[in-house]
């Protein structure tokens, strides 16, 4: 495997994290509930999670199932089973964050066509817009960065499958 694609791998967490980082005292901030508070945490460290998966694109265990996992311990991982869930996962990242934010950015307006409401970073100015853009703008990059890494997962493990014989 390239070190390209080991560098790739590891650039999702990094695409993620600083959204993490700018929504976090949010969630700790004055007349926040503690519903709110679970949520927004909540949403950060699945979205985290959901980053390191991108790690099985390139490590052992995206292609033989670890011995912790009762009745599929060593076995092939079935390549749709990391190709199909990526695809949906790169396709629907790079359309949510790609796409439509900057459509809405650009436009004014938020994912659902509302204009923006006031105070938000669209219509701010200063430092507080430029560490908006500065934590949300990687996240462009989420989507486009999985679907180069299950490119390259499909690619590996078609060349490392058995070629059968020809009789």
């Amino acid at each position: 495997m390239s070190r390209r694609i080991r560098l790739t791998a590891f650039a999702v967490p990094f695409t993620v994290l600083p959204a993490g980082i700018w929504r976090l005292p949010a969630a700790f901030g004055e007349g926040i509930g503690p519903a709110e508070r679970l949520y927004i945490i909540s949403l950060t460290v699945f979205s985290e999670i959901l980053a390191f998966t991108a790690f099985g694109l390139i490590a052992r265990w995206g292609e033989v199932f670890p011995r912790w996992i009762p009745f599929l311990r060593g076995r092939r991982v079935p390549m749709t089973a990391a190709v199909v869930p990526a695809t949906i996962g790169a396709s629907i990242l790079t359309l949510v964050f790609t796409f439509l934010f900057t459509v809405s950015e650009i436009r004014g307006t938020t994912i659902q066509g509302d204009g923006l409401p006031a105070g938000s970073p669209s219509l701010t100015t200063g430092w507080e817009a430029a560490w908006y853009y500065f934590c949300y703008a990687p996240l462009a990059l989420w989507g486009p960065l999985l679907a180069v890494l299950t490119v390259a997962y499909c690619k590996r493990r078609r060349a490392a499958a058995p070629v059968p014989a020809v009789a």
